[in-house]
Protein backbone atom coordinates (compact mmCIF):
# COMPACT_ATOMS: atom_id res chain seq x y z
CA UNK A 1 0.00 0.00 0.00
CA UNK A 2 1.20 3.14 -1.06
CA UNK A 3 -0.03 7.13 0.46
CA UNK A 4 -2.33 8.08 -2.11
CA UNK A 5 -1.18 11.63 -3.98
CA UNK A 6 -4.17 13.84 -5.30
CA UNK A 7 -3.56 14.30 -8.45
CA UNK A 8 -5.32 17.87 -8.22
CA UNK A 9 -3.22 19.21 -5.42
CA UNK A 10 0.28 17.30 -5.65
CA UNK A 11 0.30 16.21 -2.61
CA UNK A 12 -0.52 13.41 -0.34
CA UNK A 13 -4.17 13.00 0.94
CA UNK A 14 -3.75 10.73 4.24
CA UNK A 15 -5.17 7.88 2.91
CA UNK A 16 -3.62 4.66 1.51
CA UNK A 17 -4.34 3.09 -1.88
CA UNK A 18 -3.55 -0.15 -3.73
CA UNK A 19 -4.16 0.66 -7.10
CA UNK A 20 -2.90 2.01 -10.15
CA UNK A 21 -3.36 5.93 -9.26
CA UNK A 22 0.33 6.70 -8.11
CA UNK A 23 2.00 4.88 -10.84
CA UNK A 24 -0.29 6.50 -13.73
CA UNK A 25 0.75 10.02 -11.69
CA UNK A 26 4.06 10.01 -11.62
CA UNK A 27 4.19 8.39 -14.97
CA UNK A 28 2.46 11.30 -16.59
CA UNK A 29 3.55 14.07 -13.86
CA UNK A 30 7.58 13.58 -14.10
CA UNK A 31 9.50 14.48 -16.62
CA UNK A 32 11.51 11.54 -18.78
CA UNK A 33 15.01 10.91 -17.34
CA UNK A 34 14.85 13.49 -14.37
CA UNK A 35 13.99 10.65 -11.44
CA UNK A 36 17.06 9.71 -9.87
CA UNK A 37 16.09 5.98 -8.86
CA UNK A 38 14.43 5.16 -12.30
CA UNK A 39 15.86 7.56 -15.35
CA UNK A 40 12.96 5.25 -17.66
CA UNK A 41 10.00 6.64 -15.42
CA UNK A 42 8.44 9.70 -16.47
CA UNK A 43 6.89 11.23 -20.04
CA UNK A 44 7.40 14.13 -22.31
CA UNK A 45 4.62 15.42 -21.62
CA UNK A 46 6.11 18.59 -20.38
CA UNK A 47 7.66 19.49 -23.83
CA UNK A 48 4.02 20.51 -24.69
CA UNK A 49 3.69 23.53 -22.61
CA UNK A 50 4.89 25.51 -25.24
CA UNK A 51 3.46 23.60 -28.10
CA UNK A 52 0.43 25.15 -30.28
CA UNK A 53 -2.92 23.53 -29.42
CA UNK A 54 -3.47 21.61 -32.73
CA UNK A 55 -3.95 18.34 -34.02
CA UNK A 56 -0.59 17.44 -34.19
CA UNK A 57 -0.33 18.73 -30.23
CA UNK A 58 -3.28 16.64 -29.15
CA UNK A 59 -1.90 13.15 -31.27
CA UNK A 60 1.74 13.69 -29.68
CA UNK A 61 -0.01 14.13 -26.16
CA UNK A 62 -1.79 10.78 -26.63
CA UNK A 63 1.37 9.11 -27.82
CA UNK A 64 3.56 10.65 -24.71
CA UNK A 65 0.87 9.30 -22.45
CA UNK A 66 1.04 5.50 -23.84
CA UNK A 67 4.63 5.83 -23.95
CA UNK A 68 4.77 6.64 -20.38
CA UNK A 69 2.39 4.23 -19.23
CA UNK A 70 3.99 1.22 -21.54
CA UNK A 71 5.71 0.00 -18.51
CA UNK A 72 2.58 -0.84 -16.65
CA UNK A 73 1.74 -3.41 -19.36
CA UNK A 74 5.40 -4.95 -19.42
CA UNK A 75 5.39 -5.35 -15.90
CA UNK A 76 1.83 -6.92 -16.10
CA UNK A 77 0.91 -4.24 -13.60
CA UNK A 78 -2.12 -3.69 -15.83
CA UNK A 79 -3.50 -5.73 -18.88
CA UNK A 80 -4.87 -2.56 -21.08
CA UNK A 81 -3.98 0.92 -21.14
CA UNK A 82 -6.76 3.20 -23.88
CA UNK A 83 -5.66 7.09 -24.01
CA UNK A 84 -8.05 9.41 -25.57
CA UNK A 85 -7.29 13.58 -26.01
CA UNK A 86 -10.34 15.76 -25.50
CA UNK A 87 -9.92 19.73 -25.81
CA UNK A 88 -12.36 21.29 -23.87
CA UNK A 89 -10.89 24.84 -23.95
CA UNK A 90 -8.51 26.77 -25.82
CA UNK A 91 -5.22 26.09 -24.75
CA UNK A 92 -6.32 23.07 -22.33
CA UNK A 93 -5.95 19.26 -23.21
CA UNK A 94 -7.67 16.79 -21.13
CA UNK A 95 -6.14 13.02 -21.24
CA UNK A 96 -8.42 10.25 -20.20
CA UNK A 97 -6.73 7.42 -19.16
CA UNK A 98 -8.55 3.85 -18.84
CA UNK A 99 -6.32 1.03 -17.37
CA UNK A 100 -7.67 -2.84 -16.77
CA UNK A 101 -5.74 -3.57 -13.69
CA UNK A 102 -3.72 -7.03 -13.59
CA UNK A 103 -6.73 -8.01 -11.13
CA UNK A 104 -9.29 -6.87 -13.96
CA UNK A 105 -10.65 -3.68 -12.33
CA UNK A 106 -11.26 -0.67 -14.54
CA UNK A 107 -9.51 2.81 -13.32
CA UNK A 108 -10.08 5.87 -14.46
CA UNK A 109 -8.00 8.41 -14.52
CA UNK A 110 -8.05 12.48 -15.98
CA UNK A 111 -5.04 14.12 -16.76
CA UNK A 112 -5.06 17.75 -17.53
CA UNK A 113 -2.04 19.06 -20.19
CA UNK A 114 -1.47 22.99 -20.80
CA UNK A 115 -0.38 24.16 -24.04
CA UNK A 116 -0.80 27.78 -25.79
Amino acid sequence: MDALIDSLTDDYTGTRTTDLHNAVYLRLMTPLGQYWADPQLGSRLHELARAKDSATTRRLAQQYAEQALQPLLADNRARRIDVSVSRPAQGDLRLHIDVVAANGNLQTFSHPVKVI
